[in-house]
């Protein structure tokens, strides 16, 4: 019972606040990715995940670390974008990971051209009073990739062993 609800708690939360957050603040804060570790690290054996399969998706999470932190350092995205997809990956495994990412850059993509559109239009007088709505409208901004990735790792959440515990 309460090992269910964890499991149809912890990574959809992550997810609802990992977007909301990166939406009103343009950041990603490290404590939803250090949540989603120990989330993780505290589901794992509950569900039947073993050292064997846990190892691997911990390594298939530090390498999807490894490749974010590259294209961060290359400024096509952001710090906590990079420990948020890693974290989002450890959960998932290496049968979703490559859909999270494709979903991950089909969803970021539109986003980007959605706000690239909002951009482009001038920013209605009774919205300057919302600082998150200002930063959002800024083309000096980035996009709150934070968002894309969450939309992705909950599609392809219910295909995960934490699913399959439910009997879902």
């Amino acid at each position: 019972m309460v090992t269910n609800l964890l499991i149809i708690s912890i990574f959809p939360l992550a997810m609802a606040f990992a977007a909301a957050y990166d939406l009103f603040s343009m950041t990603l804060p490290n404590w939803i990715s250090l949540a989603l570790v120990a989330g993780f690290a505290l589901l794992a054996p509950l569900v039947g995940i073993g050292w064997g399969a846990a190892g691997v998706q911990v390594a298939l999470a530090f390498g999807a670390l490894v490749v974010t932190f590259g294209l961060y350092s290359m400024g096509w995205i952001g710090g906590g974008d990079a420990k948020f997809f890693a974290a989002t990956c450890l959960w998932l495994g290496p049968e979703q990971m490559f859909a999270y990412a494709i979903y991950a850059a089909v969803f970021g993509g539109a986003l980007t051209l959605v706000l690239l559109f909002m951009r482009s239009l001038p920013l209605p007088a009774t919205l300057y009073s919302q600082q998150w709505i200002t930063r959002l409208h800024d083309s000096k901004e980035g996009v709150p990739y934070g968002i894309a990735l969450a939309a992705a790792g909950l599609l392809v959440y219910p295909d995960t062993p934490f699913m399959a515990a439910l009997g879902a």
